[in-house]
């Protein structure tokens, strides 16, 4: 998941670590909330702007793998 052609970054500089989505501060695991409570797509778009669909397309492709 984290191999360097993925939409997903871990460094120990950004966010202690947390895997976040490449170039945001955004967590992963928070699209992963988002989903799970029932929330859309578009919400999360609207809630973190620096994301972007595609971004999220491919993310979810790769944990599908």
């Amino acid at each position: 998941m984290m191999n360097s052609g993925s939409v997903i970054q871990k460094s120990p500089d950004i966010m202690g670590g947390t895997p976040v989505f490449r170039g945001t501060r955004v967590p992963a695991r928070t699209l992963i909330d988002y989903l799970a409570g029932g929330q859309t797509v578009d919400a999360f778009l609207d809630d973190f702007p620096t994301v972007t669909r595609e971004q999220i397309v491919q993310f979810l492709e790769e944990q599908n793998k």
